[in-house]
């Protein structure tokens, strides 16, 4: 079984999205855990700090190494700091700055038995903790977020649903976008009942039972959709 430790400021955050969806139920049938620590209960009493202003002035706040050093310490039970050769667990700073998440990333990172992912917020983490703490950073994208729960919240939905036994039919993560058999492919349109809506009707290859014909039609039509995305 995976297991997922989300560090965060905010645990909260994470209450409704475990509690239903996909990830939800694999958490509940014991197919994966999600653990989510909050961080302040590693910055010193009584105030529970874990930022503070940035050396060389600027705007905003910086996260502070210590109490992610700390909470990283006690979940590996080692000194923090890049995995070992082997290791089945990794530890991924989410970030701006980091390497593009993509679907052939969560499926590498699908492989590992334990994933720790700590969600940066204010204006960064202090930079010691990506250079010296983690396995690498990463981002969802080019823009900037107010913080790395919803950024965890999507890494852990990708990974998770590739894990064995989460989705009911095996099948909906072979066939469908950026899978592992053709991960430049996008997949094809999808219908369902009325056959007619709003004067759009289903595409009748769909509905003539013409097995070979249908598989032609969605490889032609996930083809046009690549195309038109560029």
């Amino acid at each position: 079984m995976m297991r997922f430790d989300l560090i965060t400021i905010f645990p909260d955050y994470f209450a409704s999205f475990l509690a239903q969806g996909v990830v939800g139920r694999a958490a509940t049938a014991g197919l994966l855990q999600v653990v989510v620590h909050n961080l302040r209960d590693y910055a010193p009493a009584p105030h529970h700090i874990t930022d503070d202003r940035p050396f060389g002035g600027g705007e905003g706040m910086v996260m502070k190494p210590e109490p992610i050093y700390r909470c990283l310490a006690a979940l590996l039970g080692r000194e923090p700091g890049p995995a070992a050769e082997g290791d089945p667990t990794r530890v991924y700073l989410l970030s701006a700055q980091g390497e593009r998440f993509d679907q052939a990333r969560a499926r590498r990172l699908a492989r590992l038995k334990r994933l720790v992912l700590i969600c940066g917020r204010y204006e960064g983490v202090d930079e010691r903790v990506a250079e010296n703490f983690v396995d690498d950073e990463l981002s969802i994208g080019d823009f900037v977020l107010s913080g790395g729960e919803l950024p965890a919240a999507l890494v852990l939905d990708a990974v998770g649903r590739l894990i064995p036994g989460v989705l009911g039919d095996p099948q909906s993560a072979i066939n469908e976008s950026f899978s592992e058999a053709s991960p430049e492919d996008l997949d094809c349109p999808h219908y369902t009942r009325p056959i007619e809506f709003h004067g759009h009707t289903v595409p009748e290859v769909l509905r003539g039972g013409n097995h070979a014909a249908i598989a032609a039609w969605r490889r032609q039509q996930a083809e046009l959709k690549k195309q038109r995305r560029g």
